[in-house]
């Protein structure tokens, strides 16, 4: 019988239980997974939050009809155009950019028209 003492991979405790344990408690067996994805997490977590933000800034920004908006006061909301969750090109060679279900237009002068997604643009 072995009865060398084996300890916990997170914190050093002692373990006591199967042969094949590794870690002391659910707690310790977690934190040591969400470790190794850590840097992977906080990164998409921080596009996650952007794309969220900009949504929201577009919706807040959105009145009924047509809305323009000029890029100063997007900027000035604190949106970020380098993220968005997708691009629709129309046949006319117009491009939408999208934070989910809110978008927006470039136009002239840097004015941006905001739209909302419709079920036909994927």
């Amino acid at each position: 019988m072995n009865t060398e003492k084996r300890h916990c991979k997170v914190c050093g405790e002692e373990i006591h239980g199967r042969r094949d344990k590794q870690y002391c408690s659910d707690y310790c067996r977690a934190n040591h997974f969400y470790s190794l994805n850590e840097d992977v997490t906080g990164y998409i977590r921080r596009v996650n939050y952007t794309i969220r933000k900009n949504r929201s800034i577009l919706s807040q920004l959105k009145r009924k009809g047509k809305s323009r908006v000029h890029k100063n006061m997007l900027v000035e909301h604190g949106m970020n155009f380098e993220y968005f969750t997708n691009v629709y090109k129309t046949k006319a060679g117009k491009t939408y950019f999208f934070c989910y279900d809110q978008g927006y237009l470039p136009l002239d002068n840097d004015f941006y028209a905001l739209v909302v997604k419709e079920d036909y643009v994927s």
